[in-house]
């Protein structure tokens, strides 16, 4: 999947150097990391883009040093009247004016270095993810289930999966048996895990809902599981919730966190201080929780 950020530097002059102050970053989209890494690592510099080995007709590379680190960069020329930032799958595109001196392109590089770099941190990261993600659908690739990493096992002799440990409570490394032959594709593999994740999901997901409502006394009117790329759950005023089937890959306490934040909204459909109280009823010290799942991108699971 192509993801792009674009930032517009208007000039309105040839002799304006005035640039926009850096805009907020986009804190939505963050790069998937291992589920048992440290929380909050500080950042890393990124590797710089390299040099195409082909440019577009008419473009032309460039690096220039900033205060973080060198980056490279195609410049094109158009008739536009702004500096364009776009930053794709190829790394960073500057397309500016033809009167615009480079100087001045280089300048507002170095000014946006900061939203340029962070944007392209996640690029990078996106690509690492989808590199092993390779790696995994198939003999001995590992994925996250319940905050355990699993292995993954392939065996045609088999009917239907097994798993080697307990089903609730897995260990670091335990086995999952797919009914496979060991050449299946990744894509087979992928398909028959992400099955096997989907009914533990249903299955664990519907005990701890009922727990909770049942010491709440509370009800619902039904609850399905999604696969929404940008919400973990969601409780609609008439009483239907939606559960993320890839919370499975988190330990239960995250699990706990998304299911009573859900019930919360039965008695408080909004974010307001009130609703807040009312989630430390249910659920006494879940901001441990929530922040740790703050750390990553529904739509970047599973492809850990």
């Amino acid at each position: 999947m192509s993801v792009v950020n674009q930032l517009d530097l208007f000039t309105d002059h040839p002799s304006s150097s005035s640039l926009p102050s850096d805009p907020p970053l986009d804190a939505s989209v963050r790069p998937a990391t291992n589920l048992n890494a440290p929380l909050r690592a500080a950042p890393q510099p990124i590797t710089p883009t390299p040099r195409p080995p082909t440019l577009p007709d008419g473009a032309r590379w460039r690096e220039v040093a900033t205060p973080a680190q060198n980056i490279g960069y195609v410049l094109r020329r158009s008739r536009r009247k702004s500096i364009g930032l776009v930053i794709n799958d190829d790394g960073l595109q500057v397309t500016a004016p033809g009167w615009v001196p480079l100087g001045q392109i280089d300048s507002a590089v170095i000014e946006k270095h900061q939203w340029i770099v962070s944007k392209l941190r996640v690029r990078q990261a996106r690509q690492q993810q989808l590199a092993t993600a390779d790696t995994q659908w198939q003999q001995g690739g590992q994925v996250p289930y319940l905050g355990r990493r699993i292995v993954l096992a392939l065996e045609s002799s088999r009917k239907a999966p097994e798993f080697d440990g307990q089903l609730y409570m897995p260990s670091e490394g335990d086995i999952l048996n797919l009914a496979l032959p060991m050449d299946a594709d990744r894509e087979r593999v992928r398909d028959s895990v992400h099955a096997w994740l989907q009914q533990r999901a249903c299955t664990w997901f519907d005990q701890r809902l009922d727990y909770f409502l049942q010491a709440n006394q509370l009800s619902i009117r039904r609850w399905r599981m999604s696969s929404a790329a940008t919400r973990w759950g969601s409780c609609s005023s008439d009483g239907n919730i939606m559960l993320n089937w890839r919370l499975i890959h988190f330990d239960h306490g995250i699990i706990d966190y998304v299911i009573a934040h859900e019930i919360a909204h039965l008695r408080e459909m909004n974010h307001s201080k009130a609703f807040w109280q009312e989630l430390g009823r249910i659920l006494p010290g879940f901001e441990k929780a929530r922040d740790a799942l703050r750390q990553y991108d529904p739509g970047s699971l599973p492809l850990l």
